[in-house]
């Protein structure tokens, strides 16, 4: 079972004085694994090395350290937690000491997996995505109904006639919600799956 992160984790290390600051996150996409990296790399740093992993997309990054010595150990200390919707930044300043390709591996990708492993993890839940539309009146109560599911409210719409919803929910509970809110309107809203 996959894991993300319950927030942000930081692991600090020297080896051979260069400084490494590991820094770790959830993510929810790709925007916001590039917002969390463009705003903690430091640019006065020798290398901001970076990999995140979001579902079947993912990417690394060697930031000028020689190809494949940081972005792909990062990403397989990802792989090797089980982590997925998580993103990890590795930050270098040199201390005059050359590492070799197989220490900057190891620094980079040692540093990400002691990082995630002292992280606080959660599993992560495997959600679908269904639309539905309720009345003005019974919106807050389908609120209710979606907290005692543990569903989201990815989106929602004022019309008119009422708000159109999209929720993300665990498959297993799809029937109960449906159930709840066949109950809740007399049968009037309708559970659509959403492509």
């Amino acid at each position: 079972m996959p894991f993300t992160l319950l927030g942000p984790r930081e692991f600090h290390e020297e080896i051979r004085r260069s400084r490494f600051l590991t820094l770790a996150a959830p993510i929810a996409s790709a925007a916001e694994a590039q917002a969390f990296i463009d705003q903690h790399s430091d640019l006065n740093a020798s290398h901001n090395c970076w990999a995140w992993k979001c579902g079947q997309q993912y990417r690394s990054s060697d930031d000028g350290e020689p190809g494949g010595t940081a972005g792909r150990p990062i990403l397989a200390a990802i792989e090797a937690q089980e982590c997925d919707q998580v993103v990890v930044l590795v930050i270098r300043w040199y201390g005059g000491i050359q590492l070799g390709t197989g220490g900057l591996a190891r620094a980079y990708g040692g540093g990400a997996a002691k990082c995630l492993q002292n992280a606080e993890r959660t599993p992560l839940v495997q959600r679908v995505q269904v639309a539905c539309h309720c009345l003005f009146s019974e919106f807050q109560p389908v609120k209710q109904r979606l907290v005692e599911l543990a569903a989201v409210i990815e989106q929602e719409t004022f019309l008119a006639d009422g708000v159109e919803l999209l929720i993300a929910v665990e498959a297993e509970k799809i029937q109960a919600l449906k159930q709840q809110l066949a109950d809740l309107s007399r049968g009037r809203i309708r559970l659509q799956t959403h492509a």
